[in-house]
């Protein structure tokens, strides 16, 4: 069974609308998990990242909180396997 990323979201909140449109714009199936609709997924969120901020996605090892679309592509180019994985282009790259 393969594992989705999962992205922690509120609903309503602007960050998280953007952070959606950029996984899907880059064709990445997600798990959403909206805090607010269930306070267990708040509590695992604390849990894994150690704070209550949206959004924030954890892919395995990978776990990036509390981040606009700009802060998460910056945390992604650090590792190249999640450059590919979610398609993201080199900065010396982009347009």
């Amino acid at each position: 069974m393969k594992h989705l990323p999962i992205l922690y979201i509120k609903s309503g909140c602007p960050w998280g609308r953007a952070a959606r449109a950029f996984f899907s714009e880059h064709d990445v199936d997600l798990d959403i998990r909206d805090v607010y609709e269930d306070p267990k997924y708040m509590d695992e969120m604390i849990q894994i990242s150690g704070q209550t901020k949206t959004p924030t996605l954890v892919d395995g090892d990978f776990i990036v909180a509390d981040f606009s679309v700009d802060e998460l592509l910056e945390e992604i180019r650090q590792y190249p396997e999640m450059m590919k994985k979610y398609a993201v282009e080199d900065e010396d790259n982009d347009n």
